[in-house]
């Protein structure tokens, strides 16, 4: 298998709410925020019209991206015998994707992300993980992380206790490790630990701007790309409308953004993006196309609703 990947297995709520819906509600537009409470979860959701539902969660919206370019790939992630379980199972295989977890009845519900769409096409998710956040070393299958060529993980899956240890054994079994460091809060919330992955433990690091330059307790720019220089691996870079950078060794590589896009939703472009770097990465073509592949799968996801092309 080409790349496997392993995450929160999350079905995504997209729903499009105005400006004051996030003001009223106490969340900060673009990031994402975790519900540990189900009712307030529900209470949240209750008066909002549902656009659309997917089988989501950031690496598995990659996996799938990988599986629409013709790669070989599979995904693991913890999710309940429930409703949103079996839709979600269902949805990836739709999408030729091989699930390799068993479900079956947890105490916590299949998780749920509500990604909430403003005009300005910014999203904002508010996640419950329900028992996505419960992943252990024994969902973990070493046999097929080994017969991966890269393993691909998402920051939103890192966290003390039982998650740690599903993390720690996949990366000591993988071959190649890609993470994305997924968002500014979860970046804050783990900084130490995730410097140590970014130095010691990662061979590909996806980020965008703002989530390298908290790790680093950056002031610019610059300061990003001498410390990734340093660590002699490869690090993604996307920054918005200045386009993304590849960092490998004492090389740069830079690309812009596609011009003219009609933007509706942001929603998976960050996925889409390691999806088609991972993409032309592993079909050996140079860092420039896996730059070109990555921009071209992002700008195509940002012109529709949801992280699914």
């Amino acid at each position: 298998m080409k790349i496997l990947g392993i995450g929160n297995a999350i079905v995504d709520v997209i729903c499009k709410v105005e400006d004051n819906f996030i003001a009223q509600n106490n969340l900060t537009k673009s990031t994402m925020k975790l519900f540990f409470d189900e009712n307030d979860f529900k209470n949240l959701l209750k008066n909002l019209k549902i656009e659309k539902t997917v089988s989501g969660g950031s690496v598995a919206n990659s996996i799938v991206g990988l599986s629409q370019l013709g790669n070989k790939v599979g995904f693991i992630g913890k999710v309940s015998d429930d409703k949103f379980g079996s839709n979600y199972e269902e949805g990836l295989k739709k999408e030729n994707v091989e699930y390799f977890y068993s479900k079956k009845k947890e105490e916590l519900p299949t998780g749920t992300c509500l990604i909430l769409v403003t005009p300005d096409s910014e999203r904002t998710m508010c996640t419950f993980l329900g028992t996505a956040g419960k992943i252990n070393e024994n969902d973990i299958s070493s046999d097929v992380i080994k017969k991966s060529e890269i393993i691909l993980l998402e920051g939103y899956l890192w966290d003390e206790g039982e998650p740690k240890k599903a993390f720690d054994k996949a990366i000591n079994s993988a071959k190649k490790v890609a993470m994305s460091l997924s968002d500014q809060f979860c970046v804050d919330r783990h900084k130490p630990h995730f410097l140590n992955l970014v130095k010691n433990k990662l061979n590909i690091t996806f980020a965008n701007e703002q989530e390298i330059t908290s790790l680093i307790e950056a002031e610019n720019f610059n300061e990003v790309i001498n410390f990734s220089k340093q660590l002699n691996k490869l690090v993604i870079v996307t920054r918005g409308e200045r386009g993304a950078v590849a960092i490998k060794g004492n090389e740069v590589f830079e690309i812009g953004v596609q011009k003219n896009l009609k933007i509706v939703d942001l929603t998976g472009a960050g996925d889409l993006f390691a999806a088609g770097f991972l993409h032309g990465y592993i079909n050996k073509l140079s860092i420039k196309e896996c730059l070109q592949k990555g921009t071209e799968m992002s700008s195509r996801v940002v012109q529709q609703i949801g992280a699914r092309l």
